[in-house]
């Protein structure tokens, strides 16, 4: 998956909250039986740039053996100037028979000197017990932000600098059929911090919220998922349900102690039935409860762990300590061979300002989408999006694997 903030002008990788989205119970990742043979972007250079024809005798399911997808990419954004990525997944089993554990990432270097590398983990256990959920990031990022809240102005552009290291480690038990619950360990370190200030000559949210040089969120998790879909990369039906709640304590290390909660629900239909087209309804609500987070460790658009919210804006347009965030999107096939599809989505979030405020306005965003197959074993995508918000925001957003 992309790195967030670099493929998306109005925002923009990156699976920022917790790993709470986990692996499925039930993971189907052989190819379903079609009367038109399924190809993928691999098809298309093998048989036509390199007149290979495709081994005889492939399985196509997920072994022990990992498929693995990868692309580099070139996009340009408002918040990046040209970036270049590397980005890919890589899906695989424990053992045989067990449920597929995947591990993405991806390393981008930008014209505004952006540099990230984030990688995520989704490990099972040979006896499908036990998931090891894992995120890791290291970025050196400059970026705007513009002030609290949804009904913030987009006038008030603050360019913020920084460097940012995130440590997130998670084990979950299953509890009974597809429920699991467990906890862990998460670590948020922003460092080399410094603000220019509006630069409309405003006073900036972010002076009056508190300006030091380094923050510190370290603390422990309790999470639970309720995971009935058939695929994790892509989903055809099914539903997830997770929480997870933070407690980032003073003598952990933290700057200040506070506490959020995140609850993501998605349900996934087969529209029309029978059919490979699927509706995808999406709830994110990211909760501080209590305290006060340091300014970059609060809710934002594009911040959660996937970097999925908000297409149709810049990455932190938005920011507040509370988030409530809803979407739909309609992924549907074009081409019968699964080559290529498309999707259109709609979304909108609310966010209040400091912590104890309420909500303010709602932001709608909207837009299509292309996909291109990368790897039919595991059903992973290309995802190229257009979206377009308020106030004339709009910008691409490219990833690999669906964004949610």
């Amino acid at each position: 998956m992309f790195a967030p903030g670099l493929i998306n002008e109005a925002k923009a990788q990156e699976k920022k909250g917790v790993p709470i989205v986990a692996m499925p119970h039930t993971d189907t990742l052989a190819l379903k039986k079609d009367t038109v043979p399924q190809r993928d972007i691999y098809d298309v250079l093998e048989r036509g740039l390199l007149k290979k024809k495709p081994k005889s005798g492939k399985k196509d399911t997920v072994s022990t053996k990992p498929a693995i997808s990868f692309i580099p990419a070139v996009g340009y954004t408002l918040t990046s100037g040209l970036a270049v990525t590397f980005s890919g997944n890589m899906a695989f089993r424990t053992a045989p028979g067990a449920r597929i554990s995947t591990i993405t990432a991806s390393a981008a270097f930008t014209q505004k000197k952006q540099f990230t590398v984030p990688i995520e983990s989704n490990i099972w256990s040979k006896s499908g017990k036990y998931i090891f959920i894992g995120d890791y990031r290291f970025y050196k990022y400059p970026q705007d932000t513009y002030g609290l809240g949804s009904s913030s102005n987009i006038n008030n552009v603050d360019p913020v600098q920084f460097n940012y290291i995130r440590f997130y480690e998670t084990v979950m038990r299953r509890i009974t059929g597809n429920l699991y619950l467990g906890g862990g360990y998460i670590i948020d370190y922003h460092g080399d911090i410094s603000e220019s200030g509006n630069t409309n000559g405003t006073p900036s949210d972010y002076a009056a919220y508190g300006t030091p040089t380094h923050t510190i969120s370290s603390g422990i998790t309790f999470n639970g998922f309720y995971d009935s879909r058939d695929n994790s990369i892509n989903p055809a039906k099914g539903s997830y349900t997770a929480f997870q709640y933070r407690d980032s304590f003073d003598f952990l290390g933290s700057t200040s102690p506070w506490s959020s909660l995140i609850i993501d629900v998605r349900r996934y239909y087969n529209l029309p039935e029978g059919s490979d087209n699927v509706l995808v309804l999406w709830n994110y609500d990211w909760l501080v409860l209590k305290g006060k987070p340091p300014y970059l460790d609060l809710p934002a658009t594009s911040w959660d762990p996937y970097s999925s919210t908000g297409r149709g804006y810049i990455q932190g347009r938005f920011r507040g300590a509370q988030m409530v965030y809803l979407e739909s999107e309609y992924r549907y096939k074009i081409s019968a061979d699964g080559l290529f599809g498309g999707v259109v989505f709609v979304n909108a979030e609310s966010f209040s300002a400091a912590n104890g405020t309420r909500l303010q306005g709602i932001q709608p965003g909207i837009g299509p989408g292309l996909r291109i197959k990368l790897n039919k074993v595991s059903k992973t995508n290309l995802c190229i999006d257009y979206g377009f918000g308020r106030e004339s925001s709009r910008g691409l957003f490219v990833n690999v694997g669906e964004l949610f």
